[in-house]
């Protein structure tokens, strides 16, 4: 645990941490860097501040150890009289300890990874090595994953989302201090230990003094640039890396280090980005906001080409005397303009110095900048990545035929990957927008060109749903143009086509990769879908019916259907088999798409909606109905999973998620959303990024190719056993959230005032509003901060509301074709959480909120609510349904919170003795915030110090809790 202890009145203040002696290592560096937090303290703010804040940690501590309410009160009355400089620095002190606690685990994780790589007798679950085991002990092998890998399609797509408090400024400097705290150890000498406790303090210093809060609010490309540094520190070395490393697993065994294989894997494993392409709910994104992000994402990939291709150059440096060359190697030779005599038997350096003119050229095309770093000579551009492969190829082969296999090995068949993988436009950019939005577009299209269908005047709106697929469908024919140059449209109209238009030059520059899919958030109806078609058409991305029907360049994109809420989820199959069964789609969809259909689900909307078990259920079911609507049609399902950081988002291991998906769902093909605060947690980290990016591969590969012919049968024989009995506490739990959410008189004034989404939503975290509407209802507010706003006061309402209920009412009272006897019931509901991955997978979940919920500070955050009669009658309802679902949790489970994660049960109580001071220093500064603006003559106090207070508070429970968004 923290502890900021001077033994003496001259020793210099430090930060100390007690955990077990198995975990020496992460102790060490956690009171390494406490000691040096405490050290900043000192000598930045003074002796004063430092004991405030030694003061509150005591007693935090304590009441955590002791659980004497009496501790609670005094941090309690210790806080209510802080002045509000010393609340800003108590703020910033625990919020710094959780971020470099944060980097101590990152390390730690790294190091336990390697420990059990060296000394376990078995690879680590989630591993690559544990997957192809498991693999091969099912018989298959090498070959059938590589085949498999040929049509596999596996996308983490990153997504700007307001739940990242972390400035860029910050996340650099915790980068830094994470390399420099891998240079620590047992084993320096005293000259270099000082040299690197000396460096150490100067990042800690840093970050001190380095502004925590953005004084302004994210833009678009901003949110661009943040994203862009991941792939700088992590995505374009990890990722070609972890290629690399399973190219070398899959070859045979017995073969030397000299047999090593530079052949690139088909690039099954690519990143995504809904960045500057995602507007539904964002005014701030348009054209050139898509423009500048593909400019952009390009621009990084060339960078890192031309550093490589330099450093290539520099690294093989094989003399023509001493190793031979292909004679194509040598033709691409003689095509350089290198003029430097030294070089002229060292043909492979000389291909380098052209390749890096011809990337020069390349950027200077394609980004508008020449990004060479060193002189170059003018040459052809690369017309594509393709263009550019080929000649790396050429030297690689001619390395592989001239006993140089091992060198291309060193950087060459990285680079070759890499382009393999992000071509010239890094992530491929997905598109987003409302359905309702389409729907205004082509109704004022329609009217605007005097459009009639059935012999009358179109007013699209108005028209019925099998209306409007009849004139979506006649329209996706003509070849005549909808819109005209003559005519005026609205702002909103303009905007849509410009971005469309702009997503169409957008591919013919950069590549189809650079954008494939447009996501239609909120699809309702079959009519949704068909009208982005229509919107392609007359945008330039689909070429008119009948020309190039089956030409991919002239494809499109692939409209993908976003199902959000619990109606879209029990929806969406019955649409789906609407799509799939129009001629004109099945064509697209067999010669356009090969064969695939991409299927969005949200789990943030469908849990706002209707709860954590509801949402989950719904998932679930709706999975399994697509897999048999595309099974029935011969069409390959590709799902793209809307998750957040938290549980109620579907948050959780990605690896446990995938496994625990129905049969048939997986099958090679997923895409799943990176989200807010997750991205940093996962990604800055070049180690950590590379383990997670590692499980996703593995998990997919397991859920993919393990063969199990009985698990379809054994789903649906689970399905068949439990299926009523989840159908039925689905609904008695949407019934219990729904009723206090949406039903409660008052419901509304109470989240706004016991929770800080007001501050939220004024943080700059991000570029788009918190809520679709400027209003204070629960229906206008968008779920992601809704989700946070509950987790910063401990409350994590929406990962569990309801469960308690839902489980209780089946145990006492059944369904219908459930057991008879209520003992029956509940060894039932046991019976499922032991043998169904579903059911065992959702309890899991459930279990770590539940672990990090705290209603004794939930109650403090209560007490801002003015309303005593509306705070008692709300509050106590969600104390009672916590202390049901706790209950019946341990009843199902047969077991403790956290029994059978020991590890994560201690974390936990370690990091909410730093979380808590923060939670009550929140609430503090949220009743004096309001209180003033409430004061006659007092305006906002938006600047004041109490609010970046306030805003630091929720910076440090975000990180504290890590999971929240």
């Amino acid at each position: 645990m923290l502890t900021m202890t001077q033994t003496k009145e001259n020793q210099t203040p430090s930060l100390l941490v007690a955990i077990e002696p198995e975990h020496a290592a992460l102790r060490n560096d956690i009171r390494l860097l406490g000691k040096t937090l405490g050290e900043v303290i000192n000598d930045c703010e003074g002796k004063a501040i430092y004991n405030v804040v030694e003061k509150l940690r005591r007693a935090a501590v304590k009441f955590r150890r002791e659980g004497n309410a009496a501790d609670s009160a005094i941090l309690e009355r210790q806080i209510g009289q802080l002045a509000d400089r010393e609340a800003n620095s108590v703020a910033r002190a625990f919020s710094y300890f959780l971020h470099l606690s944060n980097i101590a685990e990152d390390r730690d994780q790294n190091r336990r990874q390697r420990q059990h790589e060296l000394h376990a007798d078995s690879p680590m679950r989630g591993s690559l090595q544990h997957a192809l085991d498991l693999l091969k002990e099912k018989g298959v092998g090498s070959r059938k994953i590589l085949r498999y890998l040929e049509d596999a399609c596996i996308v983490p797509v990153l997504t700007a989302h307001p739940t990242e408090v972390q400035r860029k400024s910050t996340l650099d400097l915790h980068r830094e201090i994470a390399r420099q705290l891998a240079h620590s150890g047992d084993r320096l000498t005293p000259s270099e230990k000082q040299l690197t406790e000396q460096r150490l303090a100067g990042l800690v210093a840093a970050l001190w003094q380095t502004r925590m809060l953005r004084q302004q609010k994210l833009t678009v490309l901003d949110e661009i640039d943040n994203a862009l540094t991941y792939y700088t520190s992590t995505f374009l070395t990890a990722i070609p890396r972890l290629y690399q490393d399973l190219s070398a697993r899959l070859r045979r065994p017995g073969r030397t280090v000299f047999d090593v294989s530079t052949a690139p894997l088909p690039p099954f494993l690519q990143m995504g980005s809904w960045i500057g392409g995602d507007r539904d709910g964002n005014p701030n994104v348009d054209a050139s906001t898509l423009e500048q992000a593909l400019l952009r994402q390009s621009t990084r990939a060339l960078q890192h080409y031309l550093l490589e291709i330099k450093d290539l150059g520099t690294e093989i440096s094989i003399s023509q005397s001493l190793g031979k060359a292909s004679p194509e190697l040598l033709a691409l030779s003689q095509a350089s303009q290198d003029p430097s005599p030294h070089r002229l038997d060292e043909p492979y350096r000389r291909v380098f110095i052209h390749l890096y003119a011809r990337m020069a050229a390349t950027s200077l095309a394609l980004t508008g900048r020449q990004l060479a770093l060193r002189p170059t000579y003018d040459a052809p551009p690369y017309s594509d990545p393709q263009a550019f492969q080929h000649d790396l190829q050429i030297v690689a082969d001619s390395l592989n035929q001239h006993h140089g296999s091992l060198i291309a090995a060193l950087r060459l068949s990285g680079l070759l990957q890499a382009v393999s993988i992000f071509g010239f436009h890094l992530a491929t950019l997905d598109l987003r927008q409302s359905s309702d939005v389409h729907e205004r577009v082509l109704t004022e299209l329609f009217k605007a060109a005097e459009v009639r269908y059935n012999g009358k005047a179109v007013n699209y709106s108005a028209l019925s749903e099998e209306d409007r697929i009849g004139l979506l469908r006649q329209e996706f024919q003509q070849v005549r143009p909808l819109v005209s140059p003559w005519i005026s449209y609205s702002a909103e109209t303009e905007k849509e086509l410009a971005i469309l238009r702009a997503a169409a030059a957008c591919r013919r520059k950069y590549g189809e990769k650079a954008i494939k899919q447009v996501v239609v958030s909120h699809t309702e109806t079959l009519s949704d879908l068909l009208e982005v078609l229509v919107l392609q058409q007359e945008t330039g991305l689909i070429s008119p019916a009948p020309r190039h029907a089956a030409d991919k360049r002239h494809a499109g994109l692939m409209v993908v259907p976003l199902f959000e809420t619990i109606p879209d989820l029990m929806r969406g199959p019955e649409i789906m088999a609407g799509w799939l069964d129009l001629p004109e789609v099945a064509a697209r969809v067999r010669h356009a798409q090969d064969g695939i259909q991409e299927v969005m689900l949200g789990y943030s909307d469908s849990n706002k909606d209707g709860g954590y078990l509801t949402s989950t259920w719904s998932l679930y079911r709706a999975e399994r109905q697509l897999v048999q609507v595309f099974k029935k049609r011969k069409t390959r399902l590709r799902l793209f999973h809307g998750r957040g950081g938290s549980v109620a988002r579907g948050g959780g291991s990605s690896f446990d998620a995938i496994l625990a998906q129905p049969p048939g769902t997986v099958n090679g093909q997923i895409r799943l959303t990176e989200q807010g605060e997750v991205i940093q947690g996962k990604y800055k980290d070049a180690e950590v990024g590379r383990w997670h990016l590692e499980n996703f591969v593995a998990a997919t590969l397991e859920a993919s190719l393990t063969p199990n012919p009985s698990a379809a049968q054994t789903e649906d024989d689970n399905m068949a056993h439990f299926g009523a009995a989840l159908d039925f506490m689905a609904g008695v739990a949407q019934q219990s959230y729904r009723a206090l959410v949406y039903e409660t008189p008052g419901f509304d004034d109470y989240f706004f005032a016991s929770t800080p989404i007001l501050e939220i939503a004024g943080l700059n975290i991000g570029s788009r509003p918190a809520a679709r509407k400027p209003s204070q209802k629960i229906e206008d507010l968008r779920a992601i901060p809704w989700g946070f706003s509950w987790a910063q006061c401990r409350v994590m309402l929406t990962g569990w509301y309801g469960v308690g209920t839902a489980l209780l009412a089946y145990v006492e009272n059944g369904c219908e074709h459930s057991p008879d006897s209520p003992a029956q019931r509940l060894e039932q509901l046991r019976e499922m959480a032991r043998i169904w991955p579903f059911f065992r997978t959702l309890l899991s979940n459930m279990e770590q909120v539940l672990a990090k919920t705290d209603l004794d500070i939930a109650r403090r955050y209560a007490g801002l609510v003015p309303d005593k009669k509306l705070r008692g009658n709300i509050f106590g309802r969600i104390e009672q349904e916590f202390a049901l679902t706790l209950e019946m949790f341990k009843r199902v489970a047969q077991r403790e919170l956290l029994a059978e994660d020991e590890l994560l049960g201690a974390a936990l109580g370690e990091r909410f003795a730093y979380i808590d001071p923060l939670n009550h220093l929140q609430v503090e500064l949220l009743r004096r915030h309001r209180s003033a603006n409430q004061r006659p003559g007092r305006g906002g106090d938006g600047e004041s110090r109490t609010q970046r207070a306030i805003h630091m508070t929720i910076n440090g429970i975000a990180a504290g809790l890590r999971n929240s968004g």
